[in-house]
């Protein structure tokens, strides 16, 4: 398709129409940085104008950070979730649907992206100019990237500049799905994209229509040692406390296990001849970890399922849950290896933390390197699994299971083409 400027300067779609209702009268023009294969907006009679929107009239919250909560205090059983009457969209069909998707070009973020356009929703992908790993992606490439989706670049951790990209799109949105996540997981970046970013997007969404926020979270905020699971839950009881007040509006809050690429890293050093890497005897912890394609897929499903409204859904992959000592001897099995392991104490990991601890005192720059350490030692000790409230242990039996892709076949795949599209980038510990 072809993309030009009018004569005044308005940008226009030369190959399929945006489709608006006869009493839809919007003149602001599409935002310069905003570009699509097509932009199709539907507006049913019943439902107001945007010309009659204004920023804030839905959705207020205090931009001050408060107390951090609790997993407790943010986790809704489905027995006493908030009653929600369906919301228009839902009676929609899916190409009528406006999604807005930010975090689009995250590693989870595109693969929703994909889902959502495979199953006809008309997706909305929020990146930046430059995304990916330390921003090395262009324009183009994101555009490609994200093909299928209307791809509107702007800036999540500005509410402002966020709000106008929303509103010179010329729709309401219906539905948000957050894939926002820090990059690093540093105390600052925590905040600013785990809790600020994120709010500023269901503001915005807010702002403008939406009646349904999916969150993508993670199961690990149950047990909320680290600042960017502080700042995840802070946001979810937020969201939570919106749809108390709204009983129009629902969330649905999806926390997965871990994904298939955190637990790839090793593979090509083991083919290398070196040994696996485990902390204690490698039974520690455990984990039913999910592909990306199978999240998105379930994330996907959150749009519109009602069984999934108003609920916080731990999530894992199928099969039963492995410890890094069954991945390791799984990996060795696959290249026909004897298995030879490097168990680590994780003493190791105590005494550096706490060395850390103390010279974050004298050099608070500082902060990040000792919380990345807290992070290595809370994934090498805690499992990925449900965290059963009555036992107060780890559950691989009440964790869901949800997909197809086994871990054994992601390790197939990764022995014969390495991890080309699985870097880890800034968010690498080891």
């Amino acid at each position: 398709m072809s993309l030009s400027l009018s004569s005044s300067n308005a940008l226009s779609f030369q190959n399929q129409p945006i489709r608006r209702t006869p009493n839809y009268s919007r003149t602001t023009p599409l935002c310069p940085h905003f570009i699509s294969r097509q932009l199709q907006v539907s507006l049913p009679s019943n439902e107001f104008p945007i010309s009659h929107v204004k920023p804030g009239a839905f959705f207020k919250l205090r931009q001050e950070r408060l107390d951090p909560v609790t997993a407790s205090s943010a986790a809704v059983e489905p027995d006493t979730a908030p009653a929600a009457a369906p919301a228009p969209f839902r009676s929609k069909n899916p190409q009528d649907i406006n999604v807005l998707v930010v975090g689009s070009t995250g590693y989870i973020g595109k693969f929703v992206v994909k889902e959502l356009v495979k199953r006809g929703f008309n997706v909305i992908a929020v990146a930046r100019e430059r995304s990916g790993i330390r921003g090395k992606k262009s324009k183009d490439e994101t555009l490609n990237e994200l093909k299928g989706a209307n791809v509107c670049f702007s800036d999540v951790t500005s509410l402002d500049l966020l709000e106008k990209s929303v509103e010179s799109l010329g729709s309401r949105i219906d539905v948000v799905v957050s894939c926002l996540a820090s990059r690093s997981g540093g105390v600052k970046d925590s905040w600013k994209i785990d809790y600020e970013a994120t709010k500023n997007s269901l503001m915005a969404g807010r702002n403008y229509g939406a009646l349904h926020f999916v969150l993508l979270s993670a199961i690990c905020v149950q047990k909320p040692l680290l600042e960017f699971q502080r700042a995840k839950l802070k946001f979810e009881a937020e969201l939570i406390e919106e749809a108390e007040k709204d009983k129009g509006f629902t969330y649905s809050i999806v926390r997965p296990t871990a994904f298939f690429k955190s637990l790839g890293g090793q593979v090509d050093l083991v083919k290398e001849g070196k040994p696996y890497v485990m902390f204690g005897d490698g039974k520690l912890c455990a984990c039913k970890p999910i592909s990306e394609p199978d999240l998105a897929s379930f994330i996907a499903d959150c749009v519109l399922s009602e069984d999934k409204i108003n609920k916080v859904l731990p999530i894992g992959g199928p099969g039963k849950a492995l410890t890094p000592l069954e991945q390791g001897e799984m990996l060795f099995r696959l290249l026909g290896k004897k298995p030879k392991f490097l168990k680590v104490p994780i003493e190791i990991m105590d005494f550096a933390i706490g060395v850390l601890d103390f010279l974050v005192k004298i050099f608070p720059s500082l902060e990040d390197a000792a919380e990345f350490g807290k992070i290595g030692r809370y994934y090498a000790a805690e499992s990925m699994l449900l965290l059963d409230p009555e036992t107060g242990d780890y559950s691989a039996k009440k964790t869901p299971s949800y997909g197809k892709d086994t871990l054994e076949e992601f390790f197939e795949r990764v022995i014969r083409e390495g991890m080309t599209g699985q870097e880890l980038g800034e968010q690498t510990i080891f």
